[in-house]
């Protein structure tokens, strides 16, 4: 029982770790972009504690699996000074890169850091290229279907590795790899992820005009609803796996 909390507690402080990570990429590129950030979360459901700062509501949310940054006109048109929907293409582009960027950044420098600690900077330098190409090579794997579902891991799959591992130096490298498949996954071009808007602002910036409010929320609910799918799938192959 002891073991499984420790577990649970690891791979919360993870995934916190990984959730400000990313969402703190969008909001830092938002604020530099000059977007009004109404509000930076961590986790979903009910708020459990927030702070209003200079207009923007900061917040942990109950449910710590994920976070937010909800800005002014993302969701919906909106005509007040500093929103994300008066933004030029190039800013929406910073914007929303910013997160999957920052994962893959924050990835390869841990592994960086860790292998040249035991092995040297050169060395560490060839080793995180190569282990940069892997990742890329894993996930085109996974597009073209050469691998199969059930090699997908969600957050039961991910608390079971967690669990697994023994030391700080064993939980930074999965760190790392964790971050490293954020990022790289976030930039599929499938809503809701954030591969799946920049599709969208791009097919606007081709237009030279922005897609319906109508069209945008049916392409947003079809990806929100093949993403639910899929992670109710991982998370049942993930139990199963633990039978």
């Amino acid at each position: 029982m002891f073991g499984v909390l420790i577990a649970i507690i690891k791979t919360l402080v993870m995934l916190g770790i990984l959730v400000i990570i990313h969402e703190g990429g969008h909001f830092i590129v938002a604020k530099l972009c000059k977007i009004k950030v109404n509000e930076f979360s961590v986790g979903f459901g009910k708020s459990i504690w927030s702070k209003n700062i200079k207009g923007t509501k900061y917040s942990v949310r109950i449910i710590p699996l994920g976070g937010y940054v909800s800005m002014e006109g993302e969701d919906e048109r909106s005509d007040e000074e500093g929103s994300f929907s008066k933004a030029s293409f190039w800013k929406k582009l910073l914007v929303v890169l910013a997160g999957p960027i920052v994962n893959i950044v924050f990835g390869l420098l841990i592994y960086f850091i860790l292998v040249a600690v035991k092995y040297g900077v050169e060395v560490a330098a060839v080793n995180t290229v190569n282990f940069l190409g892997a990742l890329f090579d894993s996930i085109k794997v996974i597009v073209t279907g050469g691998a199969s579902m059930d090699d997908l891991a969600g957050p039961v799959g991910i608390a079971n590795i967690v669990s697994k591992t023994s030391g700080i130096v064993d939980f930074i490298y999965l760190l790392s790899v964790i971050s490293l498949s954020l990022g790289v996954t976030n930039l599929l071009p499938i809503p809701p992820l954030d591969g799946g808007k920049l599709l969208i602002y791009i097919i606007e910036a081709i237009k030279r005009k922005p897609l319906k409010e109508e069209t945008v929320l049916r392409i947003q609910m079809l990806g929100f609803i093949f993403i639910i799918g899929l992670s109710v799938f991982v998370m049942y192959n993930d139990v199963t796996r633990l039978i």
